[in-house]
């Protein structure tokens, strides 16, 4: 299976993965196992690729898909829906709900808790993690400081340029912000690092246990689609759920 297993320390219950671009029916530019419908992909192959990958990793049910705006809209959902919702991040607390969460260069997050008894997954861009998106789907949770987190693969420090917009977008809310950007050769632009950014939004709310995947999107052409590097391309997600007794 071409699948990533979050390497962090959870409750044997919560079952997580991360696909890349490799397996699957796409061709280029969107070559490898694209799940995203909205790329201009063939849809029918895109479906094939979401069932191929869903029956490999043994899902309990078809996950939840969000239309991802760049948004901090997190939704709370108790049982399986082939709707598409709006929102950026989703969780539940049943079992067997699949949460998704689609990205080709911006940060996917995966929260649980010490009792493995809720899961999210988070799509976060600058604009959403600058905007709160991580801490409301930690607002989802009863009790912060039992959360986990795990960052997956996404565009890394050394290819993340921004300019002033972005930088001042974090440091309006965290001074401490400042430590995530180095200065650019290019003047008025900034490498940023949003692994640290993510991590002390995190932080601030009292979650305490973050993992990361350290994998860069932009440099891994080889396993990994990248917005950023590529333009048309595909996307990879993340997925979480609490598996349960059996599979609805």
């Amino acid at each position: 299976m071409n699948a990533l297993i979050p390497n962090w320390k959870v409750p044997s219950c919560v079952k997580a993965v991360a696909s890349t671009r490799l397996g699957g029916f796409s061709l280029p530019p969107y070559e490898g196992l694209n799940l995203g419908t909205h790329v201009g992909d063939e849809t029918t192959t895109v479906m094939k690729n979401r069932e191929q990958f869903i029956q490999d990793c043994s899902m309990p049910a078809s996950p939840i898909w969000l239309n991802q705006t760049h948004s901090t809209h997190v939704v709370d959902v108790s049982q399986p829906t082939l709707e598409i919702l709006n929102a950026d991040g989703v969780s539940t607390r049943a079992p067997n709900v699949v949460c998704s969460a689609m990205t080709a260069d911006c940060l996917p997050v995966l929260l649980t808790n010490s009792q493995g008894s809720q899961v999210a997954a988070v799509h976060a861009g600058w604009r959403g993690l600058s905007g709160g998106i991580l801490e409301n789907a930690v607002a989802q949770f009863e009790e912060p400081s039992e959360v986990i987190a795990w960052l997956g693969p996404a565009i890394g420090s050394n290819a993340f340029e921004v300019g002033e917009d972005v930088l001042k977008a974090f440091i309006s809310v965290d001074d401490n912000a400042h430590k995530a950007f180095i200065p650019h050769t290019a003047p008025n632009k900034w490498l940023a690092n949003m692994d640290m950014l993510a991590t002390q939004r995190l932080n601030r709310v009292g979650v305490k246990s973050v993992y990361s995947s350290n994998l860069c999107t932009y440099e891994r052409e080889d396993q990994f689609y990248s917005y950023r590097r590529d333009g048309v391309t595909g996307r990879q997600a993340v997925f979480i759920w609490i598996e349960g007794a059996s599979k609805s």
